[in-house]
């Protein structure tokens, strides 16, 4: 039982290390970097914000079916945040992100956390419809906001 916990989990982890490694894609829904979301301002900022289906990207590692299932619902939602004047990403941002779902009455607030070249968290999406997202962004003295929301089919 505990090496098929420790297998679970380090596929999980792996998944969250793939934006470590691949440089966020321009345009379109590109697997392994999610779907993009949101493409603008955060206060000083620029950010773009991307989505996966960690379910879809566990079946397209070839995690079992049983084992995929188990990430039903479940989201990443990673925010790339760099600074306009250099095109880097920016240094010490933290922040959190308020999701409310589709009967807009449950939202939950999640800690972005810095994972390598973004920052990011799981998120629960588990019914169709449109979600919103309002993301607040800090570091040191700078603040930021913004909403963006995503249908989910």
């Amino acid at each position: 039982m505990e090496t098929k916990r420790f297998i679970v989990l380090v596929a999980a982890f792996s998944i969250l290390a793939l934006p470590v490694f691949a440089p966020a894609a321009e345009k379109g829904a590109d697997m392994d970097m999610g779907e993009k979301i949101f493409s603008g301002k955060v206060g000083p900022w620029t950010a773009e914000a991307r989505l996966i289906d960690m379910k879809a990207q566990m079946e397209k590692s070839g995690m079992s079916a049983g084992t995929s299932a188990k990430f039903a619902g479940k989201r990443h939602l990673m925010l790339f945040v760099t600074d306009p004047a250099t095109g880097k990403s920016a240094a010490g941002v933290a922040g959190k992100v308020v999701v409310t779902g589709p009967d807009k009455a449950s939202s939950s607030m999640v800690t972005l956390i810095v994972m390598g070249e973004h920052i990011g968290a799981d998120v629960n999406m588990p019914t169709p419809g449109k979600y919103t997202f309002k993301a607040e962004i800090e570091s040191g003295a700078k603040k930021g906001s913004a909403t963006f929301s995503y249908t989910l089919k």
